[in-house]
This record gives C-alpha cells, sequence and structure tokens, in this order.
C-alpha cells in the first residue's frame, strides 16, 4: 500500500518527528485533534489500565491465601490468568473494525467494572473458589482488551515527541494502580480482616475496586479523545472476512519488519531480571527470618509500598520519560536499563543486613522501585517508536506488549525454583546477573531509526 507524506503541514505544526506518518493518519490526527489537554486523561487512562492487572496478578493471591487457599493452586490459577496478556495480539485485530478507539476503551472500562462486581459477591458462594476464578478470567479478558485499545489512543492521539513526554506519566500512573492495590488496599484489607470475616472485608474491597472502574469509565466519557480507527470493514459477511485478512496482514506485517526477531529477544530479555524480583520480593519481605526473609505482615508490606516506595516509583517514572524525551532513546537506552536492574542491589542488602526497621527497609525499596520506574519507560518506548511503527500501529503495539508479557511471565514463572535452588541472597544476585544480556543486546539492536529517519524528512523539507 502506497503511503503518502504531508510534510508540509508537519513541519509548520512543528511535529518533525511526526513527518514519517502516513497522510491518513496524520489527517486524521489533525479531524480529531483532542480537546483535553494530555494531563488530563494520560494518568487516569493508565491508572485504568494497571488496576484490573494487579487485581488479576497480585491482590487475588492474596485474598486467596486470607481464605485459606493452598500455594500451588493460588499460583496456578492466578499464573493461568496472566496469559491473557500474552495472548491478546490475537484479538487485537478485530478492534480495528470498531468505530473508534474510545469507545473500545469505555466498553471494557464498564464491563471490567461490573466483573469486579460480580467478583466481590461471589465470594460468598459456597464454590467460591471456581465462580470468582471463572469472573477473574472475565476480568483479564476486558483488561488485556482494554490495553489494546488505550495504547492505541496513546499512540494515535499524540506525536512523537508528545509520546516520549508523557510517557513517564503513563507508566508512573500503570503502577500508581499497583501501589493503590498492593499498598492502599492490602493496608485496608488487614484492617477489615481484624474487624470482620475474612469473605465480608475481601468483598468489600472488590466492591471498592468494581465501583473505582466505574467511576474512571464515567469521567473518561468526558475526557478522552475519540481516536477514529482509519478503515472499517463492510457489514455483514464482509466485516468477519475483513477482519480475518487484517489478521493475516497484521501479523505477516509484523514479522516481516527489519530486525524485529533481534526485537523480540531484546523485549524478552529486558524483564529477565523485573519478572523474577516482583515475584520473589514480597515473598520475601514475608518469609519467616528463619527462611531468610524479613518476616514482616501482610499490612507492614502494604504500607512498605505504598508509601515512600510510590512516590519513588512515581518520580522514576516522570524523570525517565523526561531524560528520554531529552536525549532520544538511543542515547538513553543503556541508561535506562542500567537504572531499572542496578537498584535491585537494595534486595540483596536486605537479604544480607536483615534490617528490622521499616525506615530502614522502606528506603532500600524506594531506592529500587525509583531505578524500576526510570528505566522501564525505555521498553515502552521501544515498542511504541521502533516496533509498532507502521500501518497497524494499534494491533502492533499490542503484539509488542504481549511479547514483553510473555518475557515477564517465562522469567516469573522459574524464579520460584532458582530462588528455592540458590536461597534469597544468592538469587538477588542471580537477578542482577540476568540483566547483563540486555544490556549487551542494547549496543546492537536497532535503535533511533525513525527518529533519524524524521530529521532527515524535515531537513529535506526546510530545503
Amino acid at each position: 500500500m502506497a503511503y503518502e507524506y504531508e510534510y508540509e503541514r508537519e513541519y509548520e505544526r512543528g511535529n518533525a518527528e511526526s513527518i514519517i506518518l502516513p497522510k491518513a493518519a496524520v489527517d486524521m490526527r489533525i479531524e480529531e485533534k483532542p480537546e483535553r489537554h494530555p494531563a488530563l486523561w494520560v494518568p487516569t487512562l493508565y491508572f485504568a489500565e494497571g488496576l484490573p492487572y494487579f487485581v488479576v496478578a497480585t491482590i487475588a493471591g492474596l485474598m486467596y491465601k486470607s481464605m485459606g487457599m493452598a500455594n500451588d493452586q493460588i499460583a496456578l490459577w492466578t499464573g493461568m490468568l496472566g496469559f491473557v496478556w500474552v495472548f491478546k495480539p490475537l484479538w487485537s485485530p478485530f478492534l480495528e473494525a470498531a468505530r473508534s478507539k474510545k469507545a473500545i476503551v469505555l466498553l471494557f472500562q464498564f464491563f471490567g467494572g461490573a466483573s469486579l462486581g460480580l467478583v466481590a459477591l461471589a465470594l460468598h458462594l459456597p464454590n467460591y473458589f471456581a465462580v470468582s476464578i471463572a469472573l477473574l478470567g472475565l476480568v483479564a479478558i476486558s483488561s488485556a482488551t482494554h490495553d489494546i485499545a488505550a495504547d492505541g489512543l496513546y499512540i494515535a492521539s499524540l506525536s512523537s515527541t508528545e509520546q516520549a513526554t508523557y510517557a513517564g506519566w503513563q507508566g508512573g500512573f500503570y503502577n500508581v494502580a499497583r501501589f493503590f492495590s498492593m499498598g492502599g488496599l492490602v493496608v485496608l484489607a488487614g484492617y477489615f480482616e481484624k474487624r470482620m470475616p475474612v469473605v465480608q472485608a475481601w468483598s468489600l474491597i472488590f466492591g471498592m475496586l468494581a465501583i473505582s472502574m466505574l467511576l474512571l469509565a464515567v469521567y473518561h466519557l468526558w475526557a478522552l479523545p475519540v481516536g477514529r480507527n482509519p478503515e472499517r470493514p463492510a457489514g455483514g459477511k464482509g466485516v468477519m472476512r475483513g477482519v480475518w485478512l487484517t489478521l493475516r496482514e497484521v501479523i505477516i506485517d509484523f514479522f516481516q519488519k527489519p530486525g524485529i526477531w533481534l526485537a523480540i529477544l531484546f523485549i524478552i530479555l529486558f524483564r529477565a531480571g523485573e519478572g523474577q524480583i516482583t515475584t520473589i520480593g514480597p515473598l520475601f519481605l514475608r518469609a519467616a527470618r528463619a527462611e531468610g526473609g524479613l518476616g514482616l505482615a501482610t499490612a507492614e508490606v502494604g504500607a512498605v509500598y505504598g508509601t515512600l516506595a510510590t512516590v519513588a516509583f512515581i518520580g522514576g517514572s516522570l524523570l525517565g520519560g523526561y531524560f528520554t524525551a531529552w536525549r532520544g532513546l538511543k542515547r538513553s537506552m543503556f541508561f535506562l536499563i542500567l537504572a531499572m536492574n542496578l537498584p535491585n542491589l537494595a534486595y540483596f542488602f536486605l537479604s544480607t543486613a536483615m534490617p528490622t526497621n521499616l525506615g530502614v527497609i522502606g528506603a532500600a525499596l524506594s531506592l529500587e522501585m525509583f531505578g524500576y520506574g526510570f528505566g522501564f519507560v525505555g521498553l515502552i518506548l521501544f515498542i511504541m517508536q521502533e516496533v509498532a511503527v507502521g500501518k497497524y500501529q494499534m494491533a502492533h503495539y499490542a503484539l509488542g506488549t504481549g511479547i514483553m508479557q510473555l518475557g515477564y511471565v517465562l522469567f516469573k514463572i522459574v524464579s520460584g525454583s532458582v530462588q528455592a535452588a540458590l536461597g534469597y541472597q544468592h538469587f538477588f544476585l542471580w537477578v542482577l546477573i540476568s540483566a547483563i544480556p540486555v544490556l549487551l543486546l542494547s549496543r546492537i539492536v536497532p535503535i533511533g531509526r525513525h527518529e533519524k529517519a524524521a530529521a532527515d524528512a524535515a531537513r529535506a523539507v526546510a530545503s
């Protein structure tokens, strides 16, 4: 398919980096220029994206633990739910047939809120585990589909410079949802558990989660840009035929991108340390001191993650976005990977010093979370600006984030066995070693190709 480029209009608007966009996309961006400033919707959109994910990945496991379920069952079923985010790219092309990305975002925010409300009710049933797992599966499917549309809306509504500028906001508020759940809600659940039956306590928590998602959906009716999709296939059988042809074309086009296999390896290895530390880290904090852990109570873990560490992560994410916008992705990547992995030394310090003071523990975790927030921006922007560029930005970004989730899940699965074999201290050293391959890859993986193309196009127009 031939592309036309509207150099003059984009150059006059100061978006030299956006000149490589196809003319249809430029025209659509001009026609659908967001009425609200990105600061009014980017934070809430990515909070709404992160909240259901962390409910399934973290909160559900803590809830089942409080309700007396065995660890192996908790790990098995919540881990299985995590694969929904791995396979979400398979249905991403179907979303191209929708009228707009905003419509999809709103639909699945309302659906996700309703599903969380049903989980709250299901906990009172005799077969609560099977029913609640099924409902959490609906939450997972809703959340993964919402992710696709939300990311597509972000890409379609912002220029490349704006994408880099708000990448820190994107990652920061996505993970505010982590600390809202791991911090505030876990502490609140611990408070409720001491004053009422466990089932009732967690029903209240999931009721609050449901209300939060529904309120976000209502707000986004006003705040979000439209993000209209450029093409819609004809009705009837033509829709399904068009969608299947689109799916085939999306996949073929994705795997024909230059350097795609090296990019896939880079994405998977980027999360090697994170996938292990985010799984074992909280377990280390909860494990008894006789087992090499810090022996913290559930509420203490929530308090540590939900206070200074929250601020540190958000600050790291915001600074990482601005740092990358200033230096460019290519010149920033090595430092972003270092920032994400080197602070994991904090866990080795904790496993060696075994402090009892929550202030010391909180300070160490805050350092680790600051680096995590600062560095994770690099992976998001790599997928957005190097992997997803092209005709099917939304679908290709979904494929990239699905591969990103696969890397996380693979290292998450093996982390328990590695820790059991090495013990906590040596495990945390192993996590640091796990960052070496991606650091080496960052020196050879193609980065900044589209930045250079945009700059060359701008110079051509100027001359």
